[in-house]
């Protein structure tokens, strides 16, 4: 995970430190009923919604459903999710920290409102009220915490992106994630995320919202409601903050469920 650079000339610190205040269940933990983005906030994260401890270890339908509220172009609910070694960071605010908009904090810093996937971690997110829909361009934007470094390189963490219309067959955009020199192609968690609620930055315009946006031509799919996320084990992994660490999802070109558009 990436830490921020706080003014000009700071220390910039990679990775996580000992002090981390996430008082997180065990990597590799699942959670069974993830549930939805609500406005009264994230649910726990370690318990179902009966309030019986959760099994670990195994990947998990972590579903429900997403109610009546506006429509938006952000994830709505986790699915399903394995978290790799070295992963911690987040759980506490889980699934919330991961629902709605993203919250960038510019070319220069990382975020902090993120969860980290571990050595090989990998989580699965449902659209439910806006499919993203092949259109012109980029039709899904991926939120991680890239910065940029003093010196102009981009620190990246990279995932794989896989997307699917039935949550059964998935389609695989191709990630170049030895390709650091080229900059990751095809990856997710390579450019800083610009967009945050409160600076007036659009989350759904390519060309300024930062994070990395993804064509369903590429991978010849006509519309995607979920949307997978896999850390390339090619990361830092260290403390409770290694590998991917996922902002936010956001369509771009979307659908109604009922065909409709927005």
């Amino acid at each position: 995970m990436k830490r921020p650079l706080l003014a000009l000339g700071a220390l910039l610190t990679l990775g996580a430190c000992s002090g981390d205040p996430d008082p997180a269940p065990p990597p590799g933990s699942d959670i069974v009923d993830a549930g939805t983005r609500a406005d009264a906030g994230p649910s726990d994260a370690g318990v179902t919604d009966a309030g019986a401890d959760v099994d670990a270890g195994t990947d998990t339908d972590a579903g429900a459903d997403a109610g009546s509220r506006p429509v938006d172009p952000f994830a709505d609910r986790v699915t399903a999710y394995h978290f790799g070694d070295a992963a911690g960071f987040g759980q506490d605010r889980f699934p919330g920290v991961v629902l709605g908009a993203p919250v960038g904090a510019g070319q220069y810093t990382g975020s902090l409102d993120v969860l980290s996937l571990g050595k090989g971690g990998s989580i699965t997110l449902e659209f439910t009220d806006l499919f993203a829909v092949d259109g012109p361009g980029v039709d899904l934007l991926v939120f991680e915490n890239a910065f940029q470094k003093v010196g102009g390189d981009i620190f990246a963490e990279t995932a794989s992106v896989s997307v699917s219309d039935d949550g059964l067959t998935w389609f695989d955009f191709p990630c170049a994630s030895t390709d650091k020199d080229g900059g990751f192609p095809g990856c997710a968690g390579t450019h800083p995320v610009h967009s945050a609620p409160d600076n007036g930055v659009s989350p759904t315009d390519p060309a300024v919202a930062g994070g990395d946006g993804f064509d369903l031509a590429d991978v010849g799919l006509a519309r995607a409601r979920f949307v997978r996320l896999t850390d390339t084990g090619l990361n830092g992994y260290a403390g409770t903050s290694g590998g991917f660490d996922l902002d936010a999802l956001s369509v771009v070109n979307g659908q109604l469920p009922d065909g409709g558009v927005p």
